[in-house]
């Protein structure tokens, strides 16, 4: 994987050609009269613009017919923004197929588990394991890539886009065959596969292949195992996709760098997108606030994840928006600072670009009121301004583009077979949220000054000297040795109730809880303890649990007690535990304590690690420190989590963005300041 449109480089004051931080939008040039795009590239240039997306919706408009073509209107987009100096992102635009196509062909409409069509209408209504829409949007692809290989303004291509957001679970026949050959690749046998599944349960066996179907409506809770495998083929068949896609572009356009659009943000959870991204050209994610009182939290968590699916190389932020958005209930608009503010923190981890969507606020459309650069207002707004300023911004940013994030002393794993197991139906409690738990963690170092990393089970573990992985549910063998290697080299490891229980068939590990991590963590659970909605019990340190308790038995006299259940059926019972090893240690929390009971504990749990925060005590809690670094210097993002002005002492040095004062660093509220310094 490569590195991202930084590289497209700007020629600065002394003539040496210099990295630069991109900035643009969607572009979407069809939707308004040949006479406002001369305007546009006017005002992408006041406003710093240097590379936008486009024809990200345009098949309808560039095959109007199976045999017709009208690329006529892109040519004259295409060179009009290379004349303005802008570059684009150009998409294979087969994100939504056109109505001419969807009527010859209405087979490759999705079919939902309940045997409902999706109809046109709206967007991305096809299938990804469709043979005929493959086989028109590969056309359309080789006509694009051969049309426009060498034009000047290309520097990279955009497949698709958000793949999987509307179509990711498709139950039609079409999904059934390549549901088939997918699991015969898998397991090769049916014996195999009934093994998998546990067919002996309700009389599953299956006896040649064509019997198998994905889970559809079923008169109970369809198979797990055959749950879990539906996912994984989900997420594999839109990457099959991708790389058909991929490989055409790669053909005729062997030098320009092909991305897709992730949506790590929020629940969106059918892609796997650490499995994705060694497939592209570089890591491009799209990214939308979710109100509610840990949004910047959440905002800076799906950033960081992102940079862990991208190795901690840089990445795009391809959307985000200047402000409101228009598919939430209630649609706030952003306050003064927040377009600038959530874009920069972004940038701290990893973002090489920072791109919204959409340039020009549509005047017609579902989306027609969501936020864009341009606002209906037009460019005499504050919001047009405020734009601007961050173009401006972005500019003198330009020594952080090209540098990697610098790796933190936690790491926190993100795991999506944990995601989608643990969540699945007919288990201890249908209340729990794998999501939640690991952004609970990570508030609560948020909220201690102490850096993390998100990252996923691919990554390296030896660089950091804690892990956090909270409800990693599924643990095949060949992880937990990793794990046990890990902590017996002296590493520490933290992990959480629902833990450890399966492997990678869903199949239970036998011989008690937490299964595959019971020898490491030192103790036996027998049987689960979960709470309901309401329900909540107390430990002997002052902290309140809900959601899950376990039955634990210490079974390793190096295994220590620091809390105990003081309330509830596991009265007296060990709730958070810690077994030294050779060099490290592995702790366990049997309960959810939410952001505050996590915050209390963390230190604890951090005390034998030597893990603290690298911020002065005054800024704990108050500011979000991110560190990227190249191979001589070091950035120190520095975020203001809060509404009150904050004073950091002690960050004087090269003040790339932000105030310097007489008593320090300011940081106005939710304000972001750049720090460069030297490596030592």
């Amino acid at each position: 994987m490569i590195s991202t449109l930084h590289c497209r480089t700007r020629r600065g004051a002394d003539g040496d050609l210099a990295p630069r931080l991109a900035f643009g939008a969607d572009y979407n040039p069809e939707q308004w009269p040949r006479e406002v795009w001369e305007e546009d590239v006017r005002l992408m240039q006041e406003a710093g613009v240097t590379v936008v997306s486009v024809a990200i919706f345009s098949w309808a408009r560039l095959q109007p017919g199976p045999d017709e073509w009208d690329f006529g209107w892109l040519d004259e987009v295409m060179d009009l923004l290379h004349s303005g100096g802008i570059d684009v992102d150009l998409a294979t635009a087969t994100a939504s197929p056109p109505p001419w196509l969807t009527t010859a062909h209405p087979e490759i409409l999705p079919v939902t588990a309940t045997g409902e069509t999706l109809w046109p209408g709206a967007r991305q209504h096809w299938r990804p394991s469709s043979p005929v829409f493959r086989e028109h949007a590969l056309r359309l692809v080789r006509e694009m890539a051969t049309r426009y290989a060498d034009h000047p303004a290309l520097v990279a291509w955009h497949v698709s886009n958000e793949l999987g957001c509307h179509n990711v679970y498709d139950f039609s026949d079409d999904a059934a065959r390549a549901f088939r050959s997918w699991l015969r690749a898998r397991y090769g046998t049916l014996g195999a596969l009934n093994h998998a599944w546990g067919t002996a349960f309700w009389s599953q066996r299956y006896t040649d292949w064509e019997q198998i179907l994905p889970p559809r409506l079923a008169a109970s809770h369809p198979n797990p195992t055959q749950q879990l495998d539906f996912k994984r083929f989900s997420s594999d068949a839109l990457k099959d996709y991708l790389r058909a896609e991929r490989d055409i572009l790669k053909e005729i356009t062997p030098d320009v760098p092909v991305t897709t659009n992730f949506m790590v943000m929020g629940e969106t959870k059918g892609m796997n997108y650490a499995d994705w991204a060694e497939e592209i050209g570089f890591v491009s994610n799209d990214h939308y606030v979710h109100p509610g009182p840990q949004s910047r939290d959440e905002l800076s968590f799906s950033a960081n994840l992102t940079s862990g699916i991208a190795g901690g190389r840089p990445w795009f932020l391809m959307e985000h928006s200047t402000s409101a958005v228009n598919w939430q209930p209630v649609n706030v608009a952003k306050r003064p600072g927040e377009l600038a503010g959530d874009s920069l923190l972004h940038v701290a981890h990893g973002a090489d670009a920072v791109c919204f969507f959409q340039w020009r606020q549509s005047a017609a459309g579902a989306e027609k009121y969501h936020s864009a650069m341009v606002p209906h207002a037009g460019a005499d707004s504050e919001l047009f301004r405020a734009v601007a300023a961050l173009g401006a911004t972005l500019t003198s940013l330009a020594p952080v583009a090209g540098s990697n994030r610098e790796a933190a002393k936690v790491g926190i794993v993100f795991d999506w077979d944990s995601w989608w197991a643990s969540e699945q139906d007919s288990h201890p409690t249908s209340l729990l949220n794998y999501r939640q738990e690991c952004l609970d963690w990570y508030s609560a170092l948020l909220a201690l000054g102490v850096r993390a990393d998100l990252i996923t089970t691919k990554s390296d573990f030896a660089r950091h000297d804690v892990l956090i992985a909270p409800v990693l549910h599924v643990v095949p063998a060949d992880l937990a040795n990793e794990l046990t290697r890990y902590a017996q080299q002296g590493g520490h490891l933290i992990t959480t109730y629902f833990s450890g229980v399966v492997d990678q068939n869903d199949h239970v590990w036998l011989g008690g809880y937490p299964g595959a991590l019971r020898d490491l963590l030192g103790f036996r659970a027998e049987e689960f303890g979960p709470l309901l909605a309401d329900e909540s019990v107390s430990l002997d340190d002052g902290s309140t649990g809900t959601l899950w308790t376990d039955r634990i038995t210490l079974t390793d006299e190096r295994t220590e007690v620091l809390a105990r259940y003081d309330s509830g059926s596991q009265v007296g019972r060990p709730a958070v535990t810690r077994r030294t090893t050779d060099a490290g240690s592995a702790s366990y929390v049997s309960t959810r304590l939410g952001v505050e009971g996590l915050t209390a504990l963390l230190p604890r749990l951090l005390e034998p690690t030597g893990v603290e925060s690298e911020l002065p005590d005054e800024a704990r809690g108050r500011v979000e420190l991110v560190v990227r670094r190249n191979a001589e210097e070091r950035f120190l993002f520095l975020v203001n989590r809060t509404g009150d002005a904050v004073t950091l002492p002690g960050f004087a040095g090269d003040v790339l963005y932000g105030t310097a004062g007489d008593g320090g660093l300011v940081l106005g509220p939710r304000e972001v300041a750049v720090v460069r310094r030297p490596l030592v």
